[in-house]
Formats: C-alpha cells, sequence, structure tokens
C-alpha cells in the first residue's frame, strides 16, 4: 500500500498510518505499538501510587535499572505476557476481547491488535 502524501504549506506530508512503528519499517509494528501502550499505562499506574522506582521495581520483581530502561522506552526484552503480569501486580484486571475484524475500507480482511484502557 502506497503511503498518502499531501501538500501542506507548500511542503508534501507523508500521513501517518498510525502506527509510528509501522511508518518506520519495524518489524512486528503491532507488537512494538502494544508493549508500548502497555509500559504507558504502567507508567501512569506508578506515578499515580507515588512509588519511587525502586519501590516499584521491587513490587514488579525487577532491578530498578531494568525498570527505568522500560519506563524510557526500551521494552525489546519484554513480553507482551510479562507487561501483562507487570499490569497485573498493580491491580488491574485484563480483558482479551477476541472480535470478528472489521475491515470496511480494507481489501483483504487481516485483524488488529490494539490496547484498550479503561
Amino acid at each position: 500500500m502506497e503511503p498518502r502524501t499531501r501538500t501542506v504549506d507548500g511542503e508534501v506530508v507523508e500521513e501517518s498510518s498510525g502506527n509510528v512503528f509501522a511508518d518506520l519499517d519495524f518489524r512486528n509494528p503491532e507488537e512494538h505499538l502494544v508493549k508500548v501502550e502497555l509500559v504507558s499505562r504502567i507508567d501512569e499506574l506508578l506515578k499515580a501510587r507515588g512509588l519511587t522506582q525502586a519501590q516499584a521495581a521491587k513490587l514488579l520483581r525487577v532491578k530498578q535499572p531494568d525498570l527505568s530502561n522500560m519506563l524510557r522506552g526500551r521494552v525489546r526484552g519484554y513480553s507482551v505476557h510479562r507487561l501483562l503480569r507487570f499490569l497485573a501486580a498493580l491491580d488491574q484486571d485484563i480483558k482479551i476481547v477476541i472480535q470478528p475484524a472489521q475491515c470496511q475500507d480494507r481489501k483483504v480482511a487481516r485483524g488488529r491488535i490494539s490496547v484498550v484502557t479503561l
């Protein structure tokens, strides 16, 4: 699929797909986006509790430098499952919903993976 472009103030602008990792040609862009969204929620919960990184690391059973790296977006060493376990440790219920893909504007039906927080 060709990227959509348009001109804004004389400059050609490429429209985002909605996933920066796909736009930058990462392998497994949906997985990267899901991980970043989960880490963002973990960060919000830690801040809401007023925990230091040392306290949070102890709660999540990771080393503080590893937690710091994760919160700065370095998520390669973390599986989605492990991030979900961190959320559960922060008293979050996790529901996985599977439903038919809504592919009205796409020629080929393909499901998507996303994170929805309430």
